[in-house]
């Protein structure tokens, strides 16, 4: 599917840049700790992170929405749909769920096209027609084929290992005998404003892929508006019903279509999610091409 907006791009600078912030993080824990081992048991535990969310995504994700398989017989629209999807797309069939929760979403996960789960709540499948759940599906599939499970585990894992180092930071930076006040002043800001900008970077992220899955979504299912549409209804619902965020659905949350959580303010700037009418915008601007 053709990208848009260069936001394969967009993903490979956020990530270098949050390398350069982890690496001068490192740098600092190094001369303060006076031990260089220190970074790389950060970045074992940061690989160790990394795997065990992208190995069990499917799990987790499933479980946190108290999901369940549906069979063709139980949901015969939704497999037919995907399937259409999945074969147009040149890819296997994923499982597919469905999650008893009124508040309208959906999302996708698993380490691969084979190991694929896509689920839709009750609730999006009760205020969906066939055209809109058809784009709605497109998006997640798209989310899947362009390994975006990888990319927020990677994210995730590295702005978690940004922050422990910030903190250890805290805890050594002011206790460096004999250094420079400069250092100490700059070692100080470091691990107050590193772990701000790795969720500045994380958010940038998640953002940038959701516009991917929008443009990658309307491409194959060949209907921006369809999924514009969905979008709007799912955005009212989702405000309207809004999920708790506890456990591991703040997990969960990013993976989703739309941001299940009602949020305001500063909740609100630091959304995993792109503003909704910038999502309607854009695809709205596909078909008009």
């Amino acid at each position: 599917m053709r990208r848009h907006h260069h936001n394969g791009l967009k993903t490979f600078g956020l990530f270098a840049v949050m390398w350069a912030v982890l690496l001068g993080a490192g740098a600092l824990l190094a001369m303060t700790t006076r031990s260089p081992g220190i970074i790389w048991l950060f970045a074992a535990l940061g690989l160790i992170g990394t795997f065990v969310s992208y190995w069990r995504s499917d799990t987790i994700a499933v479980r946190a929405m108290n999901a369940f398989p549906v069979s063709e017989a139980e949901a015969p629209v939704m497999h037919r749909i995907v399937r259409e999807l999945a074969d147009r797309a040149k890819q296997p069939m994923p499982r597919l769920y469905v999650s008893p929760t009124d508040a309208p979403n959906a999302f996708a996960t698993g380490r691969s096209p084979r190991r694929a789960v896509v689920c839709c709540t009750s609730g999006i499948l009760q205020i969906l027609d066939e055209r809109e759940l058809r784009g709605v599906l497109a998006h997640e599939l798209m989310h899947v084929y362009n390994r975006d499970i990888l990319t927020s585990s990677v994210a995730a894992a590295m702005s978690g290992l940004l922050t422990s180092a910030a903190q250890f930071l805290l805890l050594t930076g002011g206790r460096s005998r004999g250094a420079n006040p400069l250092a100490l002043v700059g070692t100080l800001l470091m691990a107050l404003l590193a772990p701000l900008g790795a969720a500045v970077i994380q958010m940038a992220i998640s953002r940038t892929r959701e516009f991917d899955a929008d443009a990658g979504g309307a491409a194959l299912s060949g209907d921006p508006l369809a999924l514009a549409d969905a979008l709007r209804k799912i955005s009212d619902g989702a405000h309207a019903r809004p999920l708790r965020p506890e456990g591991d659905l703040v997990t969960v949350a990013p993976m989703m279509i739309a941001n299940p959580f009602r949020g305001a303010g500063l909740a609100r700037m630091f959304a995993t999610h792109p503003p909704m009418r910038e999502r309607v915008a854009r695809l709205e601007a596909l078909a008009m091409r």
